[in-house]
């Protein structure tokens, strides 16, 4: 992933370019990708509901994540393609 912000701030919308490579290192252009997480040690989820869409060549762009307050937080992103599926969990501390 490639966030558009750098550094990652707080109380900012922002987006994320993602690539999708397969096990044999192929793009993967077809993935039905959810988006999850927040911040597990105050149970919490994410303050907003981020939207992905395909721009080709394996990559799809994250759209309307913001994280609301400092500390730990894990953005869970459940992708299938061709009848596989599996779970990315993207640690950030900020």
């Amino acid at each position: 992933y490639e966030s558009q912000l750098d550094p990652i701030v707080i109380n900012r919308m922002h987006s994320w370019t993602l690539h999708i490579d397969n096990a044999d290192g192929n793009a993967v252009t077809d993935a039905e990708i959810s988006v999850g997480g927040g911040m597990p040690q105050h149970n919490h989820g994410l303050a907003t509901a981020p939207s992905i869409m395909a721009i080709g060549n394996g990559n799809y762009q994250l759209q309307g994540l913001r994280f609301h307050m400092m500390g730990h937080w894990e953005l869970e992103l459940n992708i299938a393609s061709g009848g596989v599926e599996d779970k990315v969990v993207v640690v950030l501390d900020l």
